[in-house]
């Protein structure tokens, strides 16, 4: 076990001492902090949007429900986010970068006034206050097996590394580490399923195996699981990135209108692949050629298991691999952070609190809101349980209301009025939060994704016809 925390820990210090060097170009200003300066080019912008999406998901969370399903269908996620910022880069990517704004609620009082900003800003929080805790169960999830630790100092300490390089060198700081990440997760998965293919003797073995499990005979098919989840993985992908603030913020970063258009399509061929790796190393697992599968009480740690496994692969690649999974959770946790971070900053201290703060004030506020939003997502991490990509997917429905709400300000603003806007986000996350609560209370079954579309469309109408009302009266 020593040669796996060895490389853990040095890969640790490494992307602290990195982030180290952007502290004081992050310091200079609000814009610098929050937005790089509106100054990445395209690879560092593409990076860090694909970043957000490469993180606990589609890492742990695709291998967990590649395991458990014995198929192919967790892939959809990826595959749909990557559908969802190509048609980003080709609509609504332009309009985020020229208005030059720091929050998905800032544009949407650019686009419908004051009175929509603070009712959205809260909606955002809720989803990436749901997002953040997840990540960080993702990192602890391997931690704690590497470290023999318990499972709330495993969350302790992934709290204290994101918090670290957060908040050293903001924007600038996840630019950078999130290349580094992002080469060191293709770089340890690559590897882990290149041995894995190699030591099954490729897929057509692989089939064999998992269809004698009780696999679908086209478990390679991602509908093969089921039409209604499919569905829902595929909605919330494509429409949860077009309002979510840790995907499109390196797009208000960006250098150019061109650079925000082209990096969310290039990010799209960063992020479909990596699903299709670490679903692939799931199934592997589920073989049970490398680990005894029946015997796997948590499935989150399938991959962590498998990656220590020196049957599987030698110590020495097998921690590389390790690594890559961190980089990917913490490739993400930190722009999700990051993300409340920024609208609890812009959205409620400087547009509610204090109107008037000069940069520096903004800067410093938002580093202590950097050390406030791990202080929020430790209890909820260590204390609230479930499958990674369900509990991810309550935060997409509360993003689709805003994707749905964006894309009609822009190209029908018409067809939604200010009340329309503001009750789409009350009454969407309420129905959404009310739809987890029937789930987890068994008193029905219903896909948050939809509801939260449904609920949206729903209370836009009624909004409508509201402000139609008072019109009249």
């Amino acid at each position: 076990m020593n040669t796996y925390l060895t490389v853990i820990l040095s890969y640790f210090l490494f992307i602290i001492l990195v982030s180290l060097f952007t502290k004081r170009i992050a310091s200079r200003s609000a814009a610098d902090f929050l937005v790089a300066g509106r100054n990445l080019g395209l690879v560092a912008c593409a990076v860090v949007v694909a970043s957000e999406w490469l993180g606990g998901m589609s890492t742990i969370g695709v291998s967990e429900k590649a395991f458990t399903t014995g198929t192919m269908q967790p892939v959809l996620y990826n595959i749909s986010t990557a559908a969802g910022m190509i048609i980003i880069g080709f609509t609504v990517a332009r309009y985020y970068r020229e208005k030059n704004v720091h929050t998905v609620s800032e544009m949407l009082e650019n686009l419908f006034g004051k009175g929509v900003r603070s009712v959205s800003a809260i909606a955002f929080l809720a989803a990436y206050i749901t997002l953040s805790y997840v990540q960080l169960q993702t990192c602890a999830s391997v931690l704690g097996p590497l470290f023999g630790i318990s499972w709330i100092n495993a969350v302790l300490i992934s709290s204290i590394v994101i918090t670290a390089y957060t908040y050293v060198g903001g924007m600038h700081a996840l630019a950078i580490t999130g290349i580094i990440h992002v080469g060191a997760m293709f770089l340890g998965t690559g590897i882990a399923l290149v041995v894995g293919l190699n030591k099954i003797s490729g897929f057509e073995s692989l089939s064999v195996r998992l269809i004698e499990l009780g696999s679908p005979v086209n478990w390679y098919n991602p509908f093969s699981g089921g039409i209604s989840y499919a569905l829902s993985l595929v909605v919330g992908g494509v429409l949860g990135g077009m309002a979510g603030q840790a995907s499109i913020q390196p797009i208000f970063a960006a250098r150019s209108i061109k650079t925000a258009r082209n990096a969310a399509v290039l990010s799209s061929l960063i992020i479909a692949p990596f699903g299709i790796m670490v679903a692939l190393l799931g199934l592997i697992a589920k073989t049970g050629f490398f680990i005894d599968a029946q015997a796997v009480v948590n499935p989150k740690m399938v991959l962590p298991m498998l990656m220590t496994t020196p049957g599987f692969i030698h110590p020495v690649l097998g921690g590389i691999a390790l690594a890559g999974i961190l980089a990917a959770i913490l490739s993400t946790v930190g722009p999700v952070n990051f993300a409340v971070v920024t609208i609890a900053t812009k959205d409620i201290y400087h547009s509610l609190i204090n109107k008037t703060a000069i940069d520096s004030k903004i800067v410093s506020t938002a580093r202590r809101l950097v050390i406030l939003v791990n202080l929020v997502t430790v209890p909820l991490a260590i204390f609230i349980h479930g499958a990674i990509l369900d509990a991810a997917y309550v935060s997409y429905a509360i993003r689709a209301i805003g994707a749905i709400v964006i894309m009609l300000g822009i190209y029908r603003r018409g067809w939604i009025s200010n009340h329309g806007v503001r009750w789409a986000f009350a009454g969407g996350t309420a129905s959404v939060l009310l739809a987890v609560a029937g789930n987890k209370l068994s008193w029905f079954t219903v896909e948050e994704t939809f509801v939260g579309v449904g609920s949206a469309v729903v209370f836009i109408i009624a909004g409508n016809l509201w402000s139609r009302f008072k019109k009249r009266a």
